[in-house]
């Protein structure tokens, strides 16, 4: 199977886990049965300057974010971490995160997987 670029479906969303402003999200696969059942999220995610994905917790599931392009905040349980093109962001079942975009664009390959 192929995906083409443009057959990706790409998602918009406003103040995302009670964060600020927008972020869209492309989905690589959809969802747990193109995962096999090991994961929700498989995605080219984008944040824009100034927004930001709330700190969420994650039970029963673990997320890394693997960052393409644009310099952010990253909240790793209460310890803010600039991060960067090539950085890897892990938050483990149990743990909390967030990030938010500086002055461009933070976009990053996010997946969860079940714990």
């Amino acid at each position: 199977m192929v995906r083409l670029h443009s057959e990706l479906d790409v998602i918009t969303k406003e103040s995302p886990f009670n964060g600020v402003g927008r972020i869209t999200v492309k989905e690589i696969l959809s969802g747990s049965e193109e995962m096999y059942g090991k994961g929700r999220v498989f995605a080219h995610t984008k944040v824009y300057p100034g927004s930001r994905i709330g700190l969420h917790r994650h039970v029963g599931d673990a997320e890394v974010y693997y960052i393409l392009s644009g310099s952010g905040r990253y909240n790793d349980n209460g310890k803010i971490i600039e991060v960067h093109p090539g950085d890897v962001c892990y938050c483990r079942d149990g743990e909390a995160h967030s990030i938010e975009a500086m002055e461009e664009p933070v976009e990053m390959i996010a997946l969860i997987l079940y714990h």
